[in-house]
């Protein structure tokens, strides 16, 4: 099968790979994001990693992930004042973060974050299986189309 693009031909496989949803996983434990980037990547995502809440939001700027998995314990701006940045902003705004936290359900930061516009609150310890199905929930061809209906009405 091949695709025709402007520069020329292109084998489908190619177009198919340039398509990969991408996500960005964020956590200052670098065992813990290495981990689950590798489970993710092997479950066919496009992996950015991000260790602090400010490389998040410069990361989910210049890569424009179709899901970010956040977590709040980070290093420098909190994983809740990174998604207010993203939320705030009009480039990152429509990307669903999933925050993954040990913070306790009751955590002044835990209110911050779902203040702030995220989709989902995780908490640690969080099974791999879990976050598989988190991103293919969020990343399935229905709910891209679905979310793609919803944010062109309204």
């Amino acid at each position: 099968m091949v695709v025709k693009v402007m520069a020329g031909i292109i084998p489908a496989y190619r177009t198919a790979m340039d398509c990969k949803k991408r996500i960005l996983v964020v956590e200052d434990n670098l065992g813990s994001r290495q981990l689950l980037a590798l489970v993710l990547s092997r479950s066919g995502y496009e992996i950015t990693e991000a260790a602090t809440g400010l490389e998040a939001v410069d990361r989910a700027r210049a890569t424009r992930p179709h899901l970010i998995i956040m977590d709040l314990g980070l290093p420098g701006i909190t994983g809740d004042e990174a998604t207010a940045r993203l939320k705030a902003d009009a480039m990152t705004r429509d990307i669903p973060v999933v925050v993954n936290t040990a913070f306790h359900r009751e955590s002044s930061r835990v209110a911050r974050a779902i203040a702030a516009g995220a989709a989902e609150i995780l908490y640690k310890p969080t099974s791999l299986k879990v976050f598989e199905d988190v991103a293919r929930r969020y990343l399935s061809s229905a709910a891209s189309v679905t979310a793609s209906f919803a944010t062109a009405n309204h």
